[in-house]
C-alpha cells in the first residue's frame, strides 16, 4: 500500500461499525465523516469513531471531499449515493448487494466507469480463508470435472428483526432470504463453481435456474418478502446444485457448502472443514485439514452481528490495493453484480412456475 486513503461512509447502521473498525485497523486508511438522517445515531457513531457526523451524504461528500465513499444504506438506497460519489470523483466501495436490482446496478457501473472511478462491491466470505482454499482446489481442477454444488443458509430471524425496519420491505430489502440474508453464499457458490471454467469474465457461471419461495414462519404484514427460498441451479459446465436460504427455521444454524466431483468432495461448515477428501493426496491436504477444525464465529445463524468483522477487514483491504496498483479488483461492479443477477432468476422462476436462463 502506498497511499493514504481518506473514507466517508454512507448510512451508520449495524454493518458500518464493522466498516469503521476494519479502517481502523488499517495504516493508510482514515475514517473522516459518515451521514445518518437521525442525529442521535450519527453523533455517537461520530464520537465513537472519531469522525464527524453529516445528516445528508451530498452534502457530506461535497464538505469532505473524501477518496472513497463505502456505502452502507439500506440495499435499495445504494445506487442514489454512488451517483453522487460518481459525480464528485470519488472511487464507491458497496455493501452486499450492490443493488436490489440488476438495472440499478447497471446504472451505478456506467456512472463510475464514465466518472473514471472504481466501484467495489463486498462480499467477505471471499476472503473466508477456508473458503479461499477451496476455490484455491476448484481452480487446480482437484475435483476433476465438478459435479455438485451444494449450499444451505438455514437462519433464523426473530419477528422483531424485522418491525418497524426497512428489512423484510420490497422497496429497500428487494427480497427476504435469499437477497439479504443468503447473498454472501449466492456469491461464494458462483464463484467456487466458476474458478475451472472457461468462460468471459463477466458472464455468469449460472445458466438456468428453477425455484420455489414462500413466506412460511412471519405470519400477517410483517414481511413483504420470502423467509425460505430453495432454487436448484445448473452451471453452464453442466455442473448442477440446489441452494436453501431462509430466516424461518428456528433456532438458526451455521451455513453449509459442498462441492463434489469425480475426484474429490470438500464441504464446509461454516469455518469449519468437515470433509476435504481427494482421490489423489497432495502434501499440503493433511495441514489443510488441521488448519480448519473449527467454527470461531456464530455466522449469523440467529443473531445478524455474530459475524466476524476481520473478513470485512480484507475486503477493504483488498479494494485500497488494487487502488494503489491500479489493479483489476475481484469484486468490481460486474462481478458483484453476478450474486443479484442469479437472486432475481430465483424470484422469477418462482413467480412464473418455470426455469429461467440467464443470458
Amino acid at each position: 500500500m502506498t497511499d493514504n486513503y481518506c473514507i466517508a461512509i454512507a448510512g451508520i447502521g449495524a454493518v458500518a461499525k464493522m466498516h469503521a473498525k476494519s479502517i481502523a485497523d488499517l495504516p493508510n486508511a482514515e475514517l473522516v465523516a459518515g451521514s445518518c438522517r437521525t442525529e442521535d445515531k450519527g453523533q455517537a457513531f461520530a464520537d465513537d469513531y472519531g469522525c464527524t457526523y453529516h445528516s445528508d451524504t451530498e452534502e457530506m461528500l461535497t464538505t469532505t471531499e473524501p477518496d472513497v465513499l463505502i456505502i452502507c444504506t439500506p440495499s435499495g438506497a445504494h445506487l442514489e449515493p454512488t451517483l453522487a460519489a460518481a459525480e464528485r470523483g470519488i472511487h464507491v466501495l458497496c455493501e452486499k448487494p450492490l443493488e436490489i436490482t440488476t438495472e440499478r446496478i447497471d446504472a451505478m457501473i456506467a456512472a463510475c466507469e464514465e466518472a473514471g472511478v472504481r466501484l467495489g462491491g463486498v462480499f467477505p466470505q471471499r476472503y473466508n480463508p477456508v473458503i479461499e482454499t477451496m476455490y484455491t482446489a476448484a481452480a487446480g481442477e482437484r475435483f476433476g470435472r465438478l459435479a455438485v454444488t451444494n449450499a444451505y443458509v438455514p437462519w433464523w430471524r426473530e419477528d422483531a428483526y424485522y418491525e418497524d425496519s426497512w428489512q423484510g420491505t420490497e422497496a429497500l430489502d428487494g427480497g427476504g432470504a435469499m437477497m439479504n440474508q443468503s447473498i454472501h453464499t449466492v456469491d461464494a457458490v458462483q464463484w467456487l463453481a466458476g474458478a475451472g471454467m472457461d468462460i468471459p469474465p463477466t458472464e455468469n457461471p449460472v445458466a438456468e435456474v428453477t425455484a420455489y419461495v414462500d413466506t412460511l414462519a412471519h405470519e400477517g404484514d410483517l414481511i413483504e418478502v420470502e423467509d425460505t427460498a430453495v432454487a436448484v441451479l445448473r452451471f453452464r459446465d453442466g455442473t448442477v446444485g440446489q441452494l436453501l436460504g431462509a430466516t424461518s427455521m428456528y433456532p438458526g444454524s451455521l451455513k453449509r457448502i459442498q462441492l463434489g466431483g469425480r475426484n474429490g468432495t470438500v464441504e464446509v461448515l461454516e469455518d469449519e472443514l468437515l470433509t476435504w477428501q481427494f482421490r489423489e493426496e497432495h502434501q499440503e491436504d493433511a495441514e489443510i485439514r488441521k488448519t480448519f477444525t473449527e467454527t470461531t464465529s456464530g455466522g449469523g445463524s440467529a443473531d445478524p452481528m455474530s459475524i466476524d468483522y476481520h473478513y470485512h477487514r480484507r475486503n477493504i483491504e483488498a479494494y485500497f490495493d488494487a487502488l494503489d496498483s491500479n489493479e483489476p479488483f475481484m469484486l468490481d461492479g460486474p462481478e458483484a453484480r453476478k450474486a443479484v443477477e442469479i437472486i432475481e432468476a430465483v424470484y422469477e422462476s418462482a413467480d412464473r412456475g418455470e426455469p429461467i436462463k440467464l443470458e
